[in-house]
């Protein structure tokens, strides 16, 4: 069978001419083994390429080739593994049962917080429908329920990094909402109602700074913590709920389980089950610490600022750290309203702010405890080492005055503690005339091992070290020299040292037991979801750094204070107690700040208090009356 097919061909090349053809007919047969063309004779037929064109052709080809390659490569070795997960994931479902937070408790077993359960509403993007008007019903069905903007919700399930993770999208759902979601929930793929726990802190705003408050996790912490985390989880964000975070969370359980292309369960492959975290006693009486708020509150009304610690000198356990004003951290829990956050912002007294361990002050006073100390351990003083305070010190035209006019006459170091005599502190510290004093690098040595300059290493977070000045930070700082005023102001607590209330009432433990500065501690055991309990251990910075009888020198300037100086209301008490006034400049145009710092029983003590009132004027006024009614609270009730 012979049939004609017509094609057409651009070009014949033949016996090296070139021609251009239109239509041809072939002839041609099955096995057909020669090909021939009318008028044109014996040749070919084909597509003449020169060498450069075809070079070119043959390159594209092998370039096409190695992006295949290399395309290739990349998708089943580089990111192979993320594929494969991408895939386990549409088949696998993991669900989580939530542990439940451990509690945490005053030293008397008393609970501070409680969890308070609740609802949530979550959306995990791969559950959504792939259709994307689909998605969209079933999005805007969610927002007209739960009351949420859209747009909303399309933010937080935007990153493609928690694709596979239930995303949290409300919290603190009423009863019926939930109720009306939980049904709707049947219908709506991707969207689940899940019991949720919150946090309910009992004491109100006397524990806020020393508790903290709990919060959904944010996507930086996620990131940080992925790992251990669900986007949905809550996490501790501040004071003791950061800080004992890894203890109190305890871990979800979690069952793995296999579903088929409509998401519906068809295998378990896994399960375990959510363990509690671990309780936290503390070493802090719930009694004390709301008393404590209450005399504040009474004494300070709306007006003033003031920090309250009180510990026990033979452990370092804290009995309350109580900041004054606080806030109330249940506003918190379920997430503050723009409304109430600036409310607290605007606040003068700064109520976020925690001064116990955070606010950096002048000394005032409080440090010529550790100056007495300094000098009787170096040899520059001894007990009968005595001043005359005429009224103040000239050093050229710069004059250094004494709080009292005229001066307080001849001064030993347990009359200038009793009665603060800053001349008898400016000759110990830089020297006067003939005498030499300690000098600064004494002084910072000194300094330093009572722990100023540094954090103390509380169980808090976001702990300030206060500031220790010297001639090395001061020209660095300002470019200038230290001259000997600097040390004179060093020596009674003025210029450029700072410290923190917890600074001063770590110290005044340390002087309170003979000479053991302890690592100040919140926590006094942890309970495990097992029941196995650990005590948390007293831990000793510096043992033996200080002669007892030198302590003991001052110690009785303490307690001469009372007895005699400027704590003298304090004689009252049911207790004896040793103690330190404060005065501590800081600006010309505003008030001074308060110190108090001390101790009882004087014999044996185990009960050290210190207090910081913001712009409180005399320490002797404002500071003393508020220990006054502390302390007689405390060995009243003990």
């Amino acid at each position: 069978m012979r049939r004609t097919n017509p094609f057409f061909i651009t070009e014949i090349i033949d016996s090296g001419k070139r021609s251009s053809l239109g239509w041809v007919e072939d002839s041609y047969s099955p096995g057909l083994s020669d090909f021939s063309l009318a008028g044109v004779g014996q040749g070919f037929l084909g597509l003449p390429l020169a060498n450069g064109k075809l070079r070119l052709f043959l390159a594209f080809i092998f370039l096409a080739l190695a992006l295949i390659a290399g395309r290739s490569f990349y998708l089943q070795s580089i990111k192979g593994e993320y594929y494969f997960s991408l895939a386990e994931n549409n088949r696998i479902r993991i669900n989580y049962s939530r542990a439940q937070r451990g509690i945490i408790y005053d030293r008397n077993g008393k609970p501070l917080v409680k969890n308070i359960s609740g609802f949530s509403l979550l959306i995990t993007p791969v559950g959504l429908p792939e259709d994307s008007q689909a998605q969209q019903a079933v999005l805007a069905r969610v927002a007209g329920v739960a009351g949420i903007d859209q747009k909303e919700i399309e933010e937080k399930i935007s990153d493609k990094r928690y694709f596979f993770q239930p995303i949290i999208i409300k919290t603190g759902i009423d009863y019926e909402q939930a109720m009306l979601l939980k049904v709707l929930s049947a219908d709506l793929p991707g969207v689940t109602l899940e019991v949720d726990a919150w946090r309910s802190y009992i004491d109100g705003q006397s524990f806020s700074h020393l508790l903290g408050y709990v919060g959904k996790i944010s996507p930086e912490e996620y990131e940080e913590k992925s790992a251990a985390y669900l986007l949905s989880d809550n996490i501790g964000k501040i004071g003791l709920e950061k800080y004992y975070e890894d203890y109190l969370r305890g871990h979800h359980g979690e069952k793995k389980v296999e579903v088929d292309a409509l998401g519906q369960e068809k295998k378990i492959l896994s399960y375990f089950s959510p363990l509690a975290g671990s309780d936290i006693v503390l070493a802090v009486d719930a009694d004390l610490q709301n008393r404590i708020y209450e005399i504040l509150e009474e004494r300070l009304g709306q007006t003033k600022a003031a920090s309250v610690i009180v510990s026990d000198p033979t452990n370092g356990e804290i009995l309350a750290l109580v900041d004054y004003p606080s806030y109330d951290n249940n506003l918190f829990s379920l997430g503050i309203s723009q409304v109430d956050y600036q409310k607290l912002l605007d606040d003068e007294r700064k109520p976020l702010f925690s001064r116990s361990i955070a606010g950096e002050y002048p000394s005032g006073s409080t440090i010529k405890l550790v100056l007495a100390t300094a000098g009787l351990e170096e040899g520059v003083i001894d007990r009968q080492t005595s001043f005359n305070s005429v009224g103040g010190l000239w050093i050229g035209k710069w004059f250094f005055p004494d709080w009292r006019a005229g001066g307080h006459g001849s001064t030993n170091v347990v009359k200038a503690i009793a009665d603060s005599v800053n001349t008898f502190f400016y000759y110990l510290g830089g020297g006067y005339g003939d005498f030499q004093g300690l000098g600064v690098e004494r002084i910072v040595k000194y300094l330093d091992m009572f722990g100023l300059g540094n954090t103390t290493g509380i169980d808090l977070p976001n702990e300030k070290p206060g500031l220790v000045p010297t001639p090395e930070w001061k020209q660095a700082l300002k470019d200038e020299i230290w001259y000997i005023g600097d040390t004179y102001h060093l020596a009674i607590g003025q210029g450029d040292l700072l410290v923190t209330p917890l600074q001063v009432n770590n110290y005044t433990v340390a002087i309170a037991n003979g000479g053991k500065l302890y690592r100040p501690h919140l926590a006094r055991e942890i309970i495990q979801a097992d029941g196995v309990r650990q005590a948390v251990m007293p831990e000793v910075i510096l043992d033996n750094f200080v002669q007892p009888e030198n302590l003991q020198i001052v110690r009785e300037g303490m307690r001469q204070t009372v007895t005699a100086g400027s704590a003298r209301s304090l004689m009252a008490l049911p207790v004896e107690v040793a103690g330190k006034t404060g005065t501590a400049q800081w600006n010309n145009n505003k008030e001074n700040h308060a110190w108090f710092t001390g101790f009882a029983p004087y014999e044996q003590p185990t009960f050290v208090i210190t207090i910081l009132v913001e712009e409180g004027g005399e320490g002797s006024s404002i500071a003393v009356p508020i220990a006054s009614e502390i302390i007689r609270y405390w060995f009243t009730k003990n």
